[in-house]
């Protein structure tokens, strides 16, 4: 079966225009999905251990490799928060090819929502995030797999909602919160990468189990920081989103990590730096 879908693959292939890696199309995917009875996320994978790359990929290939590509497919990563960090990091997810979602959120989207959050439009307001997260990978990459769980983080259902996952993105809006997920995921022996903004600054560190991490940060035992004051402008969640998002594929495929301490943001000073915990 194995050697059948590899040499199916093959001759549904094309060489692009310019030369290079053959590719396989979104259609040619799906099709080849349909005749073997398999998912096409099962197309992409066997496509890309035969060497050929779903075309939807062709441009992250210079970046993560065909190596690379595959761990992300055989992945699973949580977000946990669909606000103004985690819809941006969905986003970018999704486009990746992670091959496996698990999105948790319990609120709807509110008008204050519209200025910054990459999934809140004027005809889902009041409608649950967990739910347009969904539909909105389901329109970038219909062949990943996404489960959604409608409900606020307690820490006790760390392990139900998360337990599969390899990593777990913290893009929640209170400490406390971040806190529990810190500990679950160091529980659960896997690392989290913590995101945070307020105005046109923001903050990014990869924490795995062991590592100093936001118990470093936040201190001061208050639930709710700068952000009350400053806002949320639309472009700064999208920036740390977007590093949140590229240590999870460094994890994934490998990189150097914001570990042991963490990168500090201001755009209205051009300030990028990483700032060392002990």
């Amino acid at each position: 079966m194995h050697d059948d879908l590899t040499e199916a693959i093959r001759t549904y292939s094309e060489r692009p225009k310019e030369g290079g890696i053959p590719v396989i199309t979104l259609a040619a995917t799906h099709r080849l999905a349909s005749e073997n009875g398999v998912t096409p996320l099962e197309i992409e994978i066997a496509a890309l251990e035969a060497g050929v790359i779903p075309l939807r990929y062709q441009r992250n290939i210079g970046t993560v490799c065909i190596d690379g590509q595959l761990r992300l497919l055989r992945s699973c990563v949580g977000v946990c928060g669909l606000g103004g960090l985690g819809g941006y990091v969905v986003e970018f997810l999704a486009r990746f090819g992670i091959g496996r979602l698990i999105l948790a959120d319990g609120d709807v989207f509110e008008e204050n929502n519209l200025n910054r959050q990459a999934l809140s439009t004027e005809a889902c307001l009041g409608s649950p995030k967990a739910e347009r997260a969904a539909e909105r990978v389901s329109a970038i990459n219909s062949s990943l797999n996404v489960i959604t769980h409608r409900s606020f983080l307690t820490g006790a259902d760390i392990p139900e909602i998360y337990g599969e996952a390899d990593v777990v993105v913290d893009a929640l809006d209170t400490v406390s919160h971040r806190l529990v997920l810190e500990q679950g995921c160091a529980l659960l022996g896997i690392p989290m990468v913590h995101g945070a903004i307020a105005g046109n600054s923001g903050q990014v560190m990869t924490i795995f189990p062991g590592d100093p991490g936001c118990k470093a940060i936040y201190v001061t035992g208050e639930d709710r920081g700068v952000e009350i004051h400053e806002g949320n402008p639309p472009t700064t969640p999208a920036l740390v989103a977007s590093i949140q998002a590229q240590e999870v594929v460094k994890i994934i495929c490998g990189g150097e990590l914001l570990r042991n301490g963490f990168l500090l943001i201001d755009t209205s000073t051009n300030l990028y730096q990483f700032i060392p915990l002990k």
